[in-house]
């Protein structure tokens, strides 16, 4: 069976695992999977841009990003990424944004103005349920997919060998999905070297 949607996810898993009997259980397993998922991958499918509108220098982050990429001033100039304490010192600053930081869900962005910044960031996965069974992921790496799901059932099941056998296997999709990721971007670009050179 060829995975395509969540159904036949939790058809293969329940195969590959050994055990269909757990079904009712699934959607946490999933929900676990993703959450580990979400902490360690980060591929152009997850790149999202939005304007983000600013009041007294703050933002808020929608509520699946994970990471920022870039951030851009109004005028395009890229912000950079500053540790709160130097951002707070250029607080009262004058002139438009040189940097921010994140604190908690909103963006920070000194010295204080209210233009909006446009934010390229890493989405999280978006969930695979019954109402929603299919996403990106699914559709580009069904087999990522399935090895986290058996590497779930299998901690739960309390079975390490079973679970270090699909967290290879997982940790192996995941490499190809990455390399994959690098040639989409990367394919045809030139490699430059800064600097002086021998």
């Amino acid at each position: 069976m060829t995975i395509s949607d969540y159904a036949s996810l939790l058809v293969d898993a329940g195969d590959y695992s050994g055990r269909d009997d757990v079904t009712h259980l699934f959607p946490r397993f999933l929900a676990l999977a993703e959450l580990k998922l979400n902490r360690v991958m980060r591929v152009a499918d997850m790149e999202r841009m939005v304007t983000v509108p600013l009041t007294d220098g703050e933002g808020s982050l929608s509520a699946d990003f994970l990471e920022a990429r870039q951030v851009l001033a109004a005028d395009g100039r890229v912000l950079r990424a500053l540790p709160l304490q130097e951002l707070g010192r250029h607080a009262t600053s004058g002139g438009g944004p040189i940097g921010y930081a994140i604190v908690g869900s909103a963006i920070q962005v000194r010295p204080k103005g209210a233009e909006d910044i446009r934010l390229t960031y890493y989405a999280k996965i978006p969930p695979l349920t019954a109402v929603a069974p299919s996403n990106w992921l699914i559709e580009r790496a069904p087999d990522v997919y399935l090895y986290a799901l058996v590497e779930e059932i299998a901690i739960w099941e309390r079975d390490a060998g079973k679970a270090g056998a699909a967290e290879a296997l997982k940790r192996q999709a995941m490499a190809g999905l990455g390399l994959a990721d690098e040639r989409l971007r990367w394919g045809n670009a030139e490699t430059v070297i800064g600097g002086l050179t021998p």
